[in-house]
């Protein structure tokens, strides 16, 4: 099996040497470097991820020679490994996905490279969005810089990182009245992970059942849960879109809905038009 066959594939449905093909890909400067991108964000998978992938990977960030399209996806696929790291924190060795040791390499080697003049700035970019998913000390000033910078790229790169990161509730306000799509669509998720309740306004413009950015809908359903002032008006918001054709809004408002223990809609009577009475 190649790598392309690999990439059609659910991870669930990857086969047992699918470790093999992706570090086949990995190893081969031959192949496209389209397969090789493929190859990189195969690697960062939950399901594989382990010390021999995260190695190959923080060796193709640092390597000056290699593509710059190549370094940004490979520091960005040890993102899911290091939020792994972090929150579990190697206790249980069934939860371990990198040893301590490899963790705290690719940590080390993410904010050297990030320090480094002369890194490409998408590199850059990818190597701080990556490391702020194990925040550090370090991220509260590189973020702190780049939103404060005039390049609409490390703004958005630094609204990204809020997420992650706290202390950053009057930036994230202030990225709410941007006219960037993209910054107010990372701000949404701030506000939502950090349960922001001044941001609750923007949140429930957005829930509307004619909203047809579905990117900023699903956004803003998910940040309701977390900061809905007046949770009778929020739950309100949410049931009205539970007559759209999007399955995936639908289950999206379902999973709000149970998030504030909301299981049984028969504890709310609806009109037909899905609002509460």
């Amino acid at each position: 099996m190649k790598i392309t066959d690999l990439y059609e594939l659910a991870p669930w449905e990857w086969p047992k040497e699918r470790v093999e093909i992706i570090l086949e890909a990995l190893n081969d400067p031959t192949i496209d470097l389209s397969e090789r991108l493929k190859a990189v964000e195969m690697a960062g998978d939950f399901v594989v991820i382990n010390d021999q992938l995260a190695k190959i990977l923080i060796a193709m960030v640092i390597d000056n020679n290699e593509e710059e399209e190549l370094r940004s996806s490979a520091a960005i696929a040890l993102g899911v490994a290091l939020e792994h790291g972090y929150i579990f924190e190697f206790k249980n060795p069934d939860d371990i996905l990198l040893s301590e040791g490899v963790f705290g390499e690719v940590t080390s080697l993410l904010r050297q490279t990030f320090s480094e003049p002369g890194v490409p700035k998408q590199v850059r970019r990818s190597v701080l969005e990556a490391s702020v998913r194990s925040p550090q000390e370090w991220h509260r000033d590189a973020i702190t810089n780049a939103y404060e910078s005039d390049d609409p790229d490390w703004q958005l790169t630094a609204v990204f990182c809020m997420r992650f990161v706290k202390g950053f509730e009057r930036q994230i306000l202030q990225s709410l009245k941007s006219d960037n799509q993209d910054i107010f669509y990372q701000a949404i998720y701030c506000a939502g992970n950090w349960g922001i309740k001044d941001a609750w306004p923007y949140v429930a413009f957005l829930l509307e059942p004619d909203n047809d950015d579905e990117e900023l809908l699903l956004a803003a359903i998910a940040a309701t849960a977390s900061i809905g002032v007046d949770m009778v008006e929020a739950n309100e918001c949410l049931l009205k879109l539970l007559g759209s054709d999007n399955d995936e809004v639908v289950d999206a408002v379902y999973e709000a809905l149970a998030m504030v223990g909301i299981e049984d809609l028969e504890d709310y009577d609806m009109d037909e038009d899905g609002d509460s009475i």
